[in-house]
């Protein structure tokens, strides 16, 4: 769909990591017609490569002048995550279980993530009039996280809805979350149907420029190309 046949008034905040699901969500958003305004983080992550990647993708979709990346660099001094934490190692074994079947919460967990990116991601929709809010949460192939949970996300949209502006006067904001019940392989199917730029997104927890394919995201991200009949494009060491 061409910019010039998008209605303007109907935006849509994408929460861009550089990521696989991120990138999907991009793609669909673009597919249902919204004007796009991604919004990418730097929490001081392991793999910071990543949000070169998203800047890759802005451009991809023409709307890089939107793009804002966002500091939140005191999620590394808090540490206490795999992904924030040097003394933490990225895990290289998938666990037996993922999503609502997970035991325990994985290492790469990082605290109030999803929180804080969510409610920094509101104040933009709110300024931008835009309606939506995306992000590539997903509760089937994940790695056990509790704020990629459809209950946490039900409850960030209830209190949307009284802590803006919009909320207050009826319009709202909501959060759109479409891969949510897909497998991994379904999100890259459905991807590929639409064009997704998969050769400019990056998977791996480990932020190197080729991806190890051994840790968790790795290892998720090649098992759903698989299944989905197709090659990933991203080079691997």
């Amino acid at each position: 769909m061409s910019n010039s046949l998008i209605n303007s008034s109907k935006k849509a905040v994408v929460i861009l990591s550089g990521g696989l699901d991120s990138t999907t969500c991009m793609g669909l958003a673009k597919a249902k017609g919204y004007d796009l305004y991604p919004i990418s983080f730097d929490y001081g992550q392991r793999h910071r490569i990543e949000l070169e990647n998203a800047k890759q993708v802005a451009e991809h979709y023409g709307v890089s002048n939107r793009h804002k990346i966002i500091k939140l660099d005191f999620l590394r001094d808090f540490g206490g995550s795999a992904l924030t934490d040097d003394s933490i190692d990225v895990p290289n074994v998938v666990s037996g279980t993922t999503g609502s079947e997970a035991s325990e919460i994985p290492v790469t967990y990082v605290p109030g993530r999803n929180l804080l990116f969510l409610s920094i991601a509101t104040s933009y929709a709110e300024v931008t009039g835009s309606e939506a809010i995306y992000i590539g949460v997903n509760a089937l192939d994940y790695s056990g996280y509790p704020d990629c949970r459809p209950e946490f996300i039900n409850k960030v949209e209830e209190v949307i809805a009284l802590a803006t502006k919009v909320g207050v006067e009826g319009k709202g904001i909501t959060i759109e979350t479409p891969l949510i019940n897909w497998t991994k392989a379904q999100i890259i199917q459905e991807g590929l149907k639409i064009g997704v730029p998969y050769e400019l997104t990056t998977s791996c927890y480990n932020g190197k420029a080729e991806a190890c394919g051994e840790c968790d995201s790795c290892r998720l991200r090649l098992k759903g190309f698989e299944e989905a009949g197709s090659k990933d494009p991203i080079a691997y060491l």
